[in-house]
């Protein structure tokens, strides 16, 4: 009978042999030993010749992979990068805002930029403000180029927390003095080249600064200026922003963003720049440089100094800033948010 033969056959394969193959072979609930079909025992072979290398320690290996099997991983590829970014949409609702976007943010240039910079030229045509007349690209104009160059790098020694037409004085002095040129700073005392230089700020110390520059540019560069952003940054009393206007205005070397203050703090209002991998404000001026180098052209490296800075005398103002007057007030995210006029206190009224 069908039935005892099936039953007979089971039995004599479990106690036979305990083996893996002899398991796998139970297993295979399709497989009918009373009817095999064809396709059914191939594939009880294949399962059992690779069930038997398995157990021998050898290990079998596809060498062409099926069509199915790219599309299966690419379709799982897909299905957990699917899950993955889901994921983070569903993190980044609850933490408000994507760590994606503030690294892209950080880096890429800001919404509006051209517009805003073409509102911020277009208050600027008036040529009005300090820096345009008074401005360390004045400094010597007339002068032949190598000693224009000298006093550029002069004038920008002076230029640090002292107003343009306080510097632009004190080189009109030094001018007058015969002091626009190394060799005779050199023989100056510093006493005299500091009474010369006030009110500028912190006038004694940058005499020194100037007098040992001077003395360098007279002992390794023949009484010209260094032409190197390294060599200039070497020199006592010169920092980044200074190197970078130097190499602009004197040789004509844009290499970087002169920052100052003014720079900075229109930069950062504007919102034009962040500290690195952040959506938060830059903290200093070489911060700012580095964050604008990233995204602002470099054809606009050297006029954005001036024109930010004449911006920032007239209107954006460090304090109570004339948003009322500002031509780009409608996209300038800081608009109006600093008190545009000191507010009067009221008068405490006594009760009758």
């Amino acid at each position: 009978m069908p039935s005892t033969r099936s039953a007979s056959a089971s039995r004599l394969l479990v106690r036979a042999d305990n083996s893996p193959v002899a398991r796998e072979i139970k297993r295979e609930s399709s497989v009918s030993l009373d009817t095999p079909k064809p396709e059914a025992t191939v594939s009880v072979k294949r399962r059992r010749v690779k069930r038997e290398l398995e157990v021998n320690g050898q290990h079998h290996k596809k060498q062409v992979p099926d069509i199915e099997d790219f599309i299966y991983e690419k379709a799982k590829t897909l299905t957990s990068s699917s899950k993955a970014t889901t994921s983070l949409v569903k993190v980044e609702k609850k933490v408000g805002v994507s760590s994606v976007i503030k690294v892209i943010c950080a880096v890429g240039a800001p919404d509006n930029w051209e517009a805003v910079l073409g509102g911020i030229k277009s208050m600027r045509l008036s040529g009005e403000a300090p820096v345009d007349t008074k401005g360390c690209e004045k400094a010597g104009s007339l002068l032949p180029p190598k000693e224009r160059r000298f006093a550029v790098l002069i004038s920008t020694m002076m230029s640090s927390q002292t107003k343009d037409e306080v510097t632009h004085a004190a080189v009109e002095r030094l001018s007058e003095n015969g002091l626009l040129d190394p060799d005779a700073i050199v023989r100056t005392d510093e006493t005299t080249l500091a009474n010369l230089i006030k009110p500028v700020g912190f006038y004694q110390r940058k005499a020194q600064f100037i007098k040992e520059a001077s003395k360098i540019c007279l002992e390794r560069f023949g009484g010209d200026i260094p032409d190197s952003l390294n060599e200039l940054l070497a020199l006592r009393g010169v920092g980044p922003k200074m190197a970078h206007l130097v190499m602009s205005i004197a040789w004509k070397n844009t290499q970087g963003i002169c920052v100052d203050t003014h720079v900075h703090r229109i930069s950062n209002r504007l919102g034009w720049v962040f500290r690195e991998g952040t959506r938060q404000k830059t903290t200093t001026p070489e911060q700012t440089r580095i964050s604008l180098e990233k995204w602002l052209p470099k054809d606009e490296w050297e006029p954005i100094n001036p024109l930010l800075v004449g911006f920032g005398q007239t209107i954006c103002t460090p304090l109570r800033p004339k948003c009322d007057k500002c031509g780009i007030n409608n996209i300038c995210p800081s608009a109006f948010k600093e008190s545009s006029s000191p507010i009067p206190k009221q008068k405490k009224t006594r009760s009758p």
